[in-house]
């Protein structure tokens, strides 16, 4: 792993114990980024990036970005960008680093070994609160793609419904959406089961529910279970936070912000091509992921689209990846709500509305 960090090139020792709490902080957003069903048989272990530089060239800036999970249609755009070349237009030489079970975004990012990271809101205020000077740039997801699956004839035909029954959930929704569930809602702490991203004890039983991903779990279900699940998206019920955001360092937003536009503008106008026609951007995702299919694929484009996960509220008007302050500050509260962090906590280093925010058109027209 590199600890040199562009452009300053200043050395930055990363201590264990840092290390550690680096590591820390990220397992709920790598444990949720685990919704997603779609992993290779063998997983691909990170490589160390080289720090940002020019190229040889001189002409172009090399970058790493890394995701959250193995390659999927959630991560499109990115894609799209690279195969397209549009990177290279804004003066980059993008790599799309796969993530995994095993890897440590935050970690990564704070030692240099990639440049910007695929986050998460809440990750991203609990790094304020740990004192980790990481940021976030831009939030692709309007609406986080989180779902709750039921049987169908059973009774079930809204959140409400599943109050008492198992529902399966990952470690990480203890710490994200499930204090929402448990204060509106009342499901309680004995309706918890453990979730190990496997549909099978949810097809055993026909009085559960389990989390998902919009964009993958129903379809895998339909697949295996040979019925269309009972999907509730919980954005559309009030759980508002951002996700699949775009994250840095700190140090780089201050050092070198137009480095920073460049890569978001550029990965924004990926989203939008990614839209209009996703085969360049899907083939790069096959070679990064040989075990994602062509069903799958427009699956995930479908839903996205359906559900406006990304194209949708301010999105609508100040373009992809737009962000606001008020925004922010309601998800906050609703932390502070069920007791996961202080009111205190200053959230909005969190954040920074610099760099989005900007409409479609300028987006599709520069």
């Amino acid at each position: 792993m590199s600890d040199l960090w562009y452009p300053s090139r200043r050395i930055v020792h990363l201590s264990r114990r840092r290390l550690l709490q680096y590591g820390a902080i990220t397992l709920g957003t790598s444990v949720l980024a685990a919704c997603t069903g779609n992993q290779p048989t063998t997983s691909t272990e990170p490589t160390a990036a080289a720090p940002s530089e020019p190229a040889a060239s001189g002409d172009l800036t090399k970058l790493t970005f890394g995701t959250n999970w193995y390659a999927q249609g959630e991560h499109g755009g990115y894609y799209q960008a690279v195969a397209t070349g549009i990177y290279e237009e804004y003066g980059l030489d993008v790599t799309v680093q796969m993530g995994g079970p095993q890897v440590n975004g935050t970690q990564l990012l704070m030692g240099g070994a990639i440049d910007f990271f695929m986050g998460y809101t809440s990750d991203a205020i609990a790094a304020v609160a740990e004192n980790i000077p990481k940021i976030t740039v831009a939030a692709i997801f309007q609406k986080d793609p989180q779902v709750l699956l039921a049987h169908p004839d059973t009774g079930v035909t809204s959140l409400e419904d599943l109050k008492g029954r198992p529902i399966f959930i990952s470690s990480a929704a203890n710490v994200t959406y499930w204090p929402f569930l448990a204060a509106k809602y009342g499901f309680t702490e004995d309706q918890k089961r453990p979730y190990n991203f496997n549909p099978g004890p949810f097809l055993a039983d026909t009085n559960s529910a389990q989390q998902g991903y919009l964009s993958s779990e129903p379809l895998k279900i339909a697949q295996e279970g040979g019925f269309e699940p009972i999907v509730f998206l919980l954005a559309d019920y009030g759980y508002n936070p951002y996700a699949t955001t775009i994250e840095t360092r700190r140090e780089l937003v201050d050092s070198d912000p137009d480095l920073v536009q460049r890569f978001v503008d550029a990965s924004i106008k990926g989203w939008y091509s990614y839209f209009e026609d996703p085969a360049p951007g899907n083939e790069l995702i096959k070679q990064d992921n040989p075990e994602m299919s062509d069903d799958q694929l427009a699956y995930s484009h479908e839903k996205m689209q359906e559900y406006g996960i990304v194209l949708s509220g301010d999105a609508e008007t100040l373009g992809i990846g737009a962000m606001t302050e008020e925004r922010w500050q309601a998800f906050f509260e609703s932390l502070v709500e069920a007791g996961i962090h202080d009111a205190d906590l200053d959230y909005t280093q969190a954040f920074t509305l610099d760099f989005v925010n900007k409409g479609k058109d300028y987006y599709l027209n520069s």
